[in-house]
């Protein structure tokens, strides 16, 4: 995989108060200032925050290259899974029908979802290796006319697969369909523009590829499809046209808002566009990946997927086969050396994740290798060679 050349930007402190570094999809580590900027107290019914929700839709609006005025952006408080859950509630007609492309838990997830909902839905779920592709689409489409929305994971961070949304969404409005994307861990690092890439709405959350921190999403969607969802959702609080209108007539969220952590977002809106925008954010968490995986490599370890799909968001690694390799004990190893990595999500065989987002350097994942190295050795674990069967499993899905 080639190394992309690393951006030069002000310097990574460490963590404040000697944190360890979250090596995780989001919760992740942020910049001192965007810790900083929560220490405000805001009335969330006062102008001075009513402007700087107005801020920060026009700056993520911005970031979607939205030049003429056909979307909106609307925050929900919650998780990431709230959006998501308020995008399919407000977008997919009770008369309607989804189809989910899974390869992941949070596919799986938004399924899950629309049984709760009591919508109708159906899955392609292509497993933990691979992607979907335009040719699965085309065939569910032209094989069920009933579907009238797509769902598909711009990057499933339970395996680090980065999803081809281009040629999805390509294959969706050939066919006359509607796409939304769950972009949770992906908005921010790699270009959405809706001038390039057609989708209804798009989903992400404060505390990913910007480095904010937890407590709220945002839905960013066509306006024609908000005003179309009046009195479609399922919830009260999860209403993306409620939320819409009431942020159109007064500015202010309709209930209380997750006051300091949207004046962290706003200072995280900030970074990102000194550092460069997505592009720039999107290269450092490259390089990020690259050094990670090469030396990870080098070390004897195995990436569950191959390169052409592996994210610049988060890598999946088998666990070694060594007799003394034990998760928890190489997890606590490593927070000791200060980095807290992700336990696996595969159904088949063990992994584990490390994240390449959040607010770092390749200088950093450096760090991260040796540590996995020196973790080895403490563990008198001489080989990280995955079991055969991960690799079986890998060449028999992967054919």
């Amino acid at each position: 995989m080639p190394v992309t050349d690393h951006l030069d930007i002000t310097a990574f402190e460490a963590p404040a108060l000697g944190e360890p570094y979250l090596l995780t999809p989001g919760p992740l580590t942020t910049a001192y200032a965007v810790k900083q900027a929560m220490l405000r107290d805001w009335g969330s019914w006062d102008g001075d925050f009513r402007a700087l929700t107005a801020t920060m839709r026009r700056q993520l609006l911005a970031m979607v290259g939205d030049d003429e005025g056909n979307f909106d952006c609307v925050p929900i408080q919650g998780s990431g899974s709230f959006c998501v859950e308020a995008m399919l509630g407000s977008f997919v007609p009770r008369d309607g029908k989804l189809l989910v492309l899974a390869n992941g838990a949070y596919g799986l997830r938004a399924a899950q979802t629309m049984r709760y909902l009591g919508r109708a839905c159906t899955l392609i779920d292509k497993g933990d290796y691979l992607p979907p592709r335009a040719a699965d689409v085309v065939a569910a489409l032209q094989a069920d006319p009933a579907i009238t929305h797509v769902l598909a994971i711009h990057c499933e961070t339970s395996s680090g697969i980065l999803n081809p949304v281009a040629e999805i969404s390509q294959a969706v409005y050939g066919l006359g369909r509607k796409l939304l994307i769950d972009s949770m861990s992906a908005f921010g690092a790699l270009p959405v523009e809706v001038g390039t890439l057609r989708y209804e709405a798009i989903v992400s959350s404060a505390n990913k590829c910007i480095e904010g921190v937890p407590g709220f999403g945002f839905v960013i969607a066509r306006k024609s499809e908000l005003a179309a969802a009046e009195g479609r959702s399922h919830s009260l609080s999860l209403d993306v046209h409620a939320q819409w209108a009431a942020m159109e007539k007064t500015g202010q969220w309709r209930f209380t808002p997750p006051t300091h952590i949207v004046a962290a977002f706003v200072e995280a809106l900030r970074l990102h566009e000194a550092e460069g925008g997505v592009v720039a954010r999107g290269a450092r968490y490259a390089r990020n990946r690259d050094v990670l995986v090469a030396g990870m490599r080098e070390a004897g370890f195995e990436t569950l997927l191959p390169d052409e799909w592996l994210s610049p968001i988060i890598v999946t690694f088998f666990c070694p086969a060594h007799p003394n390799f034990a998760f928890d004990r190489f997890y606590g190893l490593m927070k000791d050396k200060g980095f807290i990595i992700y336990p696996g999500k595969l159904t088949v065989v063990d992994s584990f994740r490390v994240g390449c987002i959040g607010h770092m350097d390749e200088h950093v994942m450096r760090r991260v290798v040796a540590a996995a190295k020196q973790s080895l050795v403490e563990m008198g674990v001489p080989s990280a060679a995955p079991p055969a069967l991960a690799l079986d499993e890998r060449a028999r899905l992967v054919a």
